[in-house]
């Protein structure tokens, strides 16, 4: 059988990891096994536990880094300056930008992250609730700023973010649509239904 192959900028591990969330994508976590990743792969079961512990670590390891990715996106988003508009069109864009490069992985953290162990399930949780209420602070300042019409905050982050997880239907159809056209109608729709 052949080696695990690193990605261009990533380690075996990575590679592993890429494989692993495109498998529970399509199986779902519960039905994969390590057995059958090592085949997409196209390496020996007993080799992939040289690089990952078990098929827990694999899904820990996905869900994680998503959320980290988008923490560190929020973060930089918060501490400029700027209007509410802007800061919201860089939290969408960059929603947008993860649906469609990264679908298997955000997936698999939206949908798999119930099989999660504790105490992991409890924390990637808490940095679910954490993300939305930062996003919720940050609506509530845009209101108070009268940047943004008076609408429930969390009834914006909801639409926001139900909207963006819309394009899973895209992905699963593959829609004959540009995904910078989707990227800027979508910007354009969401933004101008709450801008003052």
């Amino acid at each position: 059988m052949a080696k695990i192959i690193a990605s261009k900028n990533g380690t075996k591990k990575d590679a592993i990891i890429q494989k692993a969330a495109t498998l529970f994508r399509e199986k779902g976590f519960v039905a994969s096994s390590m057995r059958e990743l090592a085949d997409k792969i196209g390496v020996e079961a007993s080799s992939l536990y040289n690089h990952i512990g078990s098929k827990s670590e694999l899904l820990q390891s996905i869900c994680y880094k998503i959320a980290n990715d988008f923490t560190i996106h929020l973060n930089e988003v918060e501490t400029q300056k700027g209007r509410t508009a802007e800061k919201l069109e860089q939290i969408i864009r960059f929603h947008i930008h993860m649906m469609l490069h990264h679908y298997d992985e955000l997936f698999v953290a939206n949908h798999e992250w119930k099989q999660l162990q504790e105490p992991y399930l409890s924390n990637f949780l808490n940095q679910r609730k954490s993300y939305e209420s930062k996003l919720v602070a940050i609506v509530k300042t845009g209101i108070e700023c009268k940047e943004i019409k008076k609408i429930n905050p969390h009834v914006v982050v909801l639409t926001l973010l139900s909207a963006v997880r819309g394009l899973e239907f895209w992905q699963r159809h593959k829609k004959n649509m540009d995904t910078k056209d989707i990227e800027s109608d979508m910007v354009q729709h969401l933004l101008n239904g709450i801008i003052k």
